[in-house]
């Protein structure tokens, strides 16, 4: 490893702060840089829309809950934390960064983890006070300040972040409202007869979950007082938060010539199409060996391990990333574990009984388990993926059978 190199990290998130731990975990003793435009050193960002909701720790409480590491740790190994400044341009045959203050950066090699903002609403009122997206350490402190007992709150999405939100509120002692475009909630992720288990959870823990509605625009005289929907009735709420989706920051990349198509284009490497410039995160359109097509993952487990394989692949190794999609959410008091690619299935399996609100989902094609869902239900999820993972057709009776232990299965 050679000490004169320059290694620069564009975007201290998640996916940056991994990313120069693993380079010196591998042994890299050169220079490095882990520029952001956040003010905060790097952070976790699940519980933004969970527990940092639900308690009144308050920001400097919620950093110390969700850092990956304290301040120290950052002079201690050498990682020079530019915070609060923006990486504005990349001139890739020069090998310089650009940054809002006015510096200018050189590398020998750049790892771009500038990660994704967040898709907004355009209707009118959507610029309302009381209106919040979800994205920032500040974004969940100013939604968790405007949500108490009896605040009527309405959340536009039914993914992930916008009914983990609900659940936060709910225990909060707010009165919820979730309003869906498509006919489930969670419809790209699960089976329906999935959706159609966490619709009934929601509504028997008090939240008003609306299918297949259109949003006119949010009303309000200066601060929001309730939706209007596409058929004229109107949901009120004093806040407004919207969870759609949200969109990769590629605008860097794609300025300095670099291959965009829904994210920047890495091969199973992370490399970009410069040969010292790498990509990862929920910005990096990766060849995915499991499904056997590109995806642009969006999920904590991808942003921390493609992270740190793309940043030993700096370093001088030469791995593929794989990865088998693991994600998770926690609703309410449910927690949801998926694995694999729900895309298309003949069979469904389940194991325990729903009702008791415990059990597990087994996706099958041909035989072979193609996903995995566990509800409340954790402690089977690594054994499941092991048998996803080994290609095997599994008996759906033993897959059925809760007295059958998943692990011996696994290991056949």
């Amino acid at each position: 490893m050679s000490a004169d190199r320059t290694f620069v990290i564009v975007g201290a998130g998640h996916a940056g702060g991994r990313a120069a731990q693993a380079m010196r975990q591998y042994g890299f003793d050169g220079r490095i840089l882990l520029i952001g435009k956040e003010p905060h050193i790097p952070y976790e960002r699940p519980p933004l829309s969970k527990e940092l909701i639900v308690t009144d720790a308050g920001l400097e409480a919620g950093l110390e809950k969700v850092r990956l590491h304290e301040a120290a740790w950052y002079a201690e190994n050498r990682i020079e934390l530019i915070a609060g400044t923006a990486a504005t341009a990349l001139d890739a045959a020069a090998k310089t960064v650009g940054l809002a203050d006015g510096r200018t950066i050189g590398f020998d090699r750049l790892m771009l983890t500038t990660g994704a903002r967040v898709r907004t609403l355009p209707v009118p009122g959507a610029g309302l006070d009381g209106v919040f997206y979800l994205r920032t350490i500040e974004d969940s402190e100013t939604i968790r300040a405007h949500i108490s007992a009896g605040t009527r709150v309405a959340v536009i999405g039914g993914g992930f972040i916008g009914l983990e939100i609900a659940g936060s509120a709910v225990k909060r002692g707010a009165e919820v409202a979730v309003l869906e475009a498509a006919d489930r909630p969670m419809g790209r992720s699960v089976a329906p007869e999935v959706s159609e288990w966490f619709a009934r959870m929601h509504r028997d823990r008090g939240v008003d979950l609306r299918l297949g509605i259109s949003i006119a625009a949010i009303e309000g005289n200066g601060s929001a007082t309730g939706i209007r929907l596409g058929d004229g009735s109107v949901v009120p709420a004093e806040v407004v938060v919207i969870g759609i989706g949200i969109l990769p920051n590629v605008e860097i990349a794609q300025a300095a010539g670099l291959a965009v198509d829904n994210g920047i284009v890495v091969d199973d490497r992370g490399r970009t199409s410069h040969p010292d410039i790498y990509a990862a995160g929920d910005v990096a359109n990766q060849p995915n060996a499991f499904t056997g097509r590109r995806l642009r993952l969006e999920s904590y487990q991808n942003a921390q391990d493609q992270a740190a394989a793309v940043a030993r692949n700096l370093c001088g190794a030469d791995e593929a990333y794989e990865d088998s999609l693991w994600v998770w959410s926690d609703q309410h008091d449910v927690n949801l574990q998926m694995t694999g690619a729900p895309e298309a299935w003949d069979s469904l399996v389940w194991r325990g009984d729903p009702d008791e609100g415990r059990f597990t989902v087994f996706y099958l094609a041909g035989g072979r388990i193609v996903a995995v869902n566990t509800v409340n239900n954790g402690r089977e999820m690594r054994p499941a993926r092991m048998m996803m993972e080994s290609g095997k057709a599994f008996e759906v009776d033993a897959l059925a059978d809760t007295s059958v232990k998943l692990l011996k299965l696994a290991r056949g």
